[in-house]
């Protein structure tokens, strides 16, 4: 929970705190807006608002948070910000162990209740990222999906993300022929989504300081039930802004 209300009230429309300790902030992040700053877009971030949300109003603080890992800017979900560059550090020495699921909608219906893609990714000077059989040209990628839902031209899946590059699930679905929908830059031009149906839906992870596995949750955003029906979540998963698992500032039970 926030330690401070009335800075939290000055967070941006839909971002909300799910988590947050004297190590870590963990926040549920609405679609549109971007994680860090870009060289081509230099707007308002995540990043940059839970450093004024730290610094609680004082401009000569040297408190900031720091980016753990990111979201594309149309992905909506939970993402993690450390407090100091140790936490961050730690955090990412230990990023092979974090259990990473999102939600996604796709293009067409998957015949496969679940499976593996795997390949290697590589990225032009377009900023495009693409699959290759080349294992110099790019780094070794898997993305393991299961179908949640099959609608008459669209299929919801979870996601676990078991390598976490650019653009991998949005990449890896394309390549099978089923981008995500609202997907322009890997999918089709003709979308009925205003927005990515990509969510990152749930986390588990270590804490850098106590070593507690701790998994939070963001709401399903209601795109995902327009564009399926009514639909029902894995039971695996926590619930919604859920934490599982004790940090130090938090009492025993």
């Amino acid at each position: 929970m926030p330690r401070n209300p009335r800075h939290a009230s000055r967070l941006p429309r839909g971002l909300h705190i799910l988590h947050e300790d004297r190590d870590l902030i963990v926040v549920e992040k609405p679609a549109g807006l971007l994680t860090v700053a870009s060289d081509h877009d230099r707007e308002h971030t995540v990043e940059q608002v839970l450093t004024d949300y730290i610094r609680k109003g004082q401009a000569k603080s040297r408190l900031r948070a720091y980016t753990v890992h990111r979201l594309d800017r149309y992905t909506s979900g939970v993402l993690i910000f450390a407090k100091s560059e140790q936490a961050k550090e730690t955090l990412q020495d230990h990023w092979p162990d974090t259990e990473k699921h999102y939600l996604a909608v796709v293009h067409g219906v998957l015949e496969k209740d679940t499976d593996t893609i795997t390949s290697y990714l590589a990225e032009n000077r377009a900023q495009v990222v693409y699959s290759t059989s080349n294992a110099d040209e790019g780094k070794l990628s898997h993305t393991k999906y299961t179908v949640i839902k099959r609608t008459e031209d669209s299929t919801l899946i979870d996601v676990h993300l078991l390598t976490g590059r650019k653009n991998q699930i949005r990449v890896h679905m394309a390549d099978i022929r089923h981008p995500v929908i609202g997907d322009r830059k890997y999918g089709n031009d003709k979308q009925p989504a205003d927005r990515l149906a990509l969510h990152a839906w749930w986390i588990a992870f270590d804490h850098p300081h106590s070593g507690a596995r701790l998994r939070f949750a963001a709401r399903v955003p209601g795109l995902f039930r327009e564009l399926v029906g009514p639909f029902t979540l894995p039971t695996s998963a926590p619930e919604s802004g859920g934490v599982h698992g004790r940090t130090p500032d938090q009492p025993q039970s």
